[in-house]
């Protein structure tokens, strides 16, 4: 298996304008749809929110919830975590597979701010800036440590916070510029500014961008180095390279991408031996490595403006992998294709080994902290299709809802 070459992001900042960034949400922000993007002019990527406790005391865990290859970079994981050994004993186990870690200080759910997660980290400003100094101290750059984080009602209180990170050795921050308790209307556009005019490290702003229009134009007014987006990346993952809607094309990469997440190398090798001139591909009921919520998902938000209302309520209420594969060859023409050899081998996972370097976590944790056998419930998000989906099976979502961190829900 090739190693994994690693991307120094600061650098990257320094060379472009600005950087067109896919936010990190639960369900959505997988490899496979990583590696989508990655193709339609997205820089930098992000996993989805890993609880740290869990992902270091769960080796199950860490199996499910990290997951890369060699088309994966820059690659930053998020963590959403509030001790020192959780944080830096995570950051540390995957520091070799990826090119930095983020901390979690914007998701604004019940449960994460009854387990004292994301936003109500705010609260105590001190225990952010010692989970960012440890981490630091512990893992050497170019490697970056970065927080993502909401504004507060009162900006200097969000300046002081930002600097305070710069003290402590933050190499970047995303800030999502509404409040915890506001996800719909307009973003806040003068706190984005007024924060990219105080800090040194490069702002990343997140939040109200629908289009590349948007994205400039945030980037012009405020100066932020960066613009994160979610929402609507799932449902135009070509929307950096200035499309309107998701093409044919993209739904045809997401279809091969998936399609060839499913082999292993020796199943890929038997289907090109078999040398079939109209040989037919298709994704099996249950593959290991992909799941039908994934595929489906994703599908249904590419497809929303593709399809008419009567088409999206079939489809999106299909519920095997072989009624969507032959509702795309019906309606669209399309099939998955199989990838050539040096592309299928650069796609395929890579051997993650986390259990050598435990060891800092075990270093540091407190001695009567319990060693978790059981796969943390709030991992199990299969288990639940989330707001977003489920108000696309009725063509009742609200549109102008925010939902840059509602993936984050506990259904």
């Amino acid at each position: 298996m090739s190693r994994r070459s690693s991307s120094d992001v600061l650098e990257l900042f320094s060379q472009k304008t600005w950087m067109k960034v896919c936010a990190p949400m639960v369900r959505y922000s997988k490899l496979q749809f990583r590696n989508l993007v990655k193709r339609y002019d997205c820089d930098l990527v992000f996993t989805p929110m890993i609880l740290a406790d869990s992902f270091c005391k769960s080796a199950k865990a860490r199996d499910s919830e990290f997951t890369t290859n060699l088309f994966d970079t820059p690659l930053i994981t998020q963590f959403a975590a509030n001790t020192v050994h959780d944080f830096v004993g995570a950051s540390y186990m995957v520091a070799p597979f990826c090119d930095g870690v983020d901390l979690n200080c914007g998701c604004p759910q019940r449960w994460a701010r009854e387990m004292n997660l994301g936003c109500s980290l705010l609260k105590s400003p001190q225990k952010i800036f010692e989970l960012v100094k440890e981490c630091r101290n512990r893992i050497s750059k170019p490697f970056t440590i970065s927080v993502k984080l909401r504004i507060g009602e009162n900006i200097q209180e969000t300046i002081k916070v930002c600097q305070g990170l710069e003290h402590c050795g933050v190499s970047f921050i995303t800030v999502h510029s509404r409040t915890p308790c506001n996800n719909t209307g307009p973003i806040n556009e003068d706190a984005l500014k007024i924060l990219s005019q105080t800090v040194k490290v490069p702002l990343i702003g997140n939040g109200g961008v629908n289009s590349l229009d948007d994205a400039v134009g945030l980037q012009e007014r405020t100066g932020v180095k960066g613009v994160m987006v979610a929402n609507a990346i799932l449902t135009n993952p070509a929307i950096f390279k200035g499309e309107k809607v998701t093409t044919r094309q993209c739904v045809q990469d997401w279809l091969d991408i998936c399609y060839n997440s499913t082999l292993t190398m020796e199943e890929h090798e038997r289907t090109v031996a078999k040398d079939e001139a109209n040989q037919c591909y298709a994704i099996s009921e249950k593959p290991s490595s992909l799941t039908f919520q994934c595929f489906h998902h994703h599908l249904v938000f590419m497809l929303e403006k593709i399809l008419n209302k009567k088409e999206r309520q079939v489809f999106n209420n299909l519920k095997q992998f072989s009624t969507v594969q032959e509702f795309l060859a019906q309606h669209l023409g399309i099939r998955p294709k199989l990838f050539g050899r040096e592309h299928f081998v650069q796609s395929l996972p890579l051997n993650i080994h986390t259990e050598s370097r435990d060891f800092l976590y075990n270093e540091l944790k407190p001695p009567e902290e319990s060693v978790c056998t059981e796969y943390d419930f709030l991992y199990d998000s299969s288990k639940s299709n989330g707001k977003f989906f489920e108000g696309k099976l009725t063509d009742e979502i609200n549109e102008d809802c925010d939902w840059t961190d509602m993936f984050y829900e506990n259904d």
